[in-house]
């Protein structure tokens, strides 16, 4: 992680992306009890052995999601309501899907989102795009509204250009698709992002 820290640049952006989050200001909320803070998880993808896309510079992006998750972690609401932030990984460990989405149920999970980079044949390709399950549910509407704020946010704040909220079939998508609204999201192109 000290790579990632002590580049201004990517620092940066990092910071960008946290204060997207914090700057959420969307209503999402349908049915939540009253007497709890929302209980938003958030999951670094991959970690451990899975490094997942790695970018020209050596930088690992199990590492920039698990840097931008615990500075979520830190955060006190979400769209303006009280709310607690739990991450699936708090060190550089590679944990299992199931066992993430096992977290999410037993959490009572409000919101679901997992952080990804992505990565590409094509060093041109940029962008961000978010992931939401391609089987209709009773989360689809929500789903869908936190993509698309998610990815206008991203791309306002990074300059990126928007790739727009596509449907797949996922694990986690798929999983939790009928406990809360969940999003993967695809921060960026690592290599466009950190050259």
């Amino acid at each position: 992680m000290l790579l990632i820290t002590q580049n201004a640049r990517l620092r940066k952006k990092l910071q960008n992306v946290i204060w997207m989050f914090l700057l959420l200001n969307i209503s999402l909320i349908y049915g939540q009890e009253l007497d709890r803070p929302l209980r938003v998880v958030i999951d670094p993808g991959h970690g451990g052995k899975d490094s997942g896309a790695v970018g020209v510079n050596g930088i690992q992006e199990k590492d920039l999601v698990l840097e931008i998750a615990l500075k979520m972690s830190q955060l006190n609401e979400f769209d303006g309501k009280p709310a607690e932030y739990f991450l699936t990984r708090y060190t550089d460990t590679l944990i299992s899907l199931r066992d993430r989405t096992k977290l999410a149920r037993i959490l009572r999970a409000d919101y679901y989102i997992s952080l990804h980079f992505n990565d590409a044949p094509n060093r041109n390709a940029s962008g961000v795009e978010v992931f939401v399950s391609n089987q209709e549910n009773r989360y689809s509407r929500q789903s869908i509204w936190l993509g698309l704020v998610l990815g206008k946010s991203l791309v306002r704040l990074t300059g990126q250009r928007n790739r727009g909220v596509k449907f797949a079939n996922f694990q986690v998508l798929r999983d939790l698709k009928d406990v809360c609204p969940v999003v993967l999201v695809e921060l960026g192109f690592i290599n466009t992002l950190f050259h």
